[in-house]
């Protein structure tokens, strides 16, 4: 946590922007908390409530009627949001459900809020990779046609290397199982600390980097090593998650 300092530039910015953050190792982890409220059309939760059915304050959902499966949906993203907000979806994957069900009007979408605890000792990923691993798992064995979407923001972003096996050198978690790695059709990620290391998910994995997509901001400390914080706010509204539902929509075919 920043503390205040009277001569401290970064401290004045941070004081600036409202932004609460945890020194982490090479980088700064942005809260991305700290600044929901300020965006338009989000509470302080983080949640944007009533739209295409995504109202469930722990982020889980249908974006469309389901299917003659009964509780089977045609597509489910499975999302883990940033460190320091509530359970669900969070600012970045709240939209991105929106955004996916309208790029698919003909198929029912679902969604899933991946369950950890987005600490701000970024350790919780490892665990969260676990949820999202073991939540993929059951959904396709009770829902053999159902494809999923995956991703995450920040935090949630290294929870999703995980899970699509990726190391992490400060936590571990359980990996897809490599038999449904074929039943996921596409990765997205917003702000992914992996670019700390100048690694992307298509240099760590010839399974999914075909079908993933990163999105990093110019001057994003979390992802490339910036110091413009509010660079890593503003997913939810430069057009990213716009592009990356079209883009899960196209490799959804």
């Amino acid at each position: 946590m920043f503390t205040h300092r009277r001569r401290s530039r970064k401290t004045r910015r941070a004081v600036l922007f409202g932004i609460s953050a945890a020194v982490v190792g090479a980088g700064a982890i942005v809260t991305p908390q700290a600044f929901a409220g300020t965006l338009p059309g989000f509470g302080r939760d983080g949640t944007r409530a009533g739209f295409f059915g995504f109202g469930n304050r722990n982020g889980s959902g249908s974006g469309a009627a389901a299917d003659s499966g009964g509780d089977c949906s045609d597509v489910q993203l499975v999302f883990a949001r940033g460190t320091g907000e509530p359970q669900g979806l969070g600012i970045v994957g709240r939209p991105l459900a929106q955004a996916l069900a309208s790029e698919l009007p003909d198929q029912s979408v679902s969604s899933f809020a991946v369950v950890y605890a987005a600490a701000s000792n970024q350790r919780s990923a490892g665990p969260g990779a676990t949820n999202m691993s073991q939540h993929i798992a059951e959904v396709a064995a009770d829902c053999p046609q159902t494809r999923f979407v995956i991703g995450g923001y920040s935090q949630g972003a290294s929870v999703t290397d995980i899970a699509i096996g990726i190391r992490n050198a400060g936590t571990a978690g359980e990996a897809i199982p490599e038999n449904l790695n074929d039943r996921v059709a596409a990765v997205v990620v917003f702000g992914n600390p992996l670019g700390l290391r100048r690694q992307t998910i298509a240099q760590n994995s010839p399974e999914f980097g075909p079908k993933a997509k990163e999105f990093c901001n110019t001057g994003d400390p979390v992802c490339g090593g910036g110091n413009n914080f509010a660079a890593h706010l503003a997913y939810p509204r430069n057009g990213s998650v716009q592009e990356a539902a079209e883009f899960a929509a196209g490799k959804l075919g």
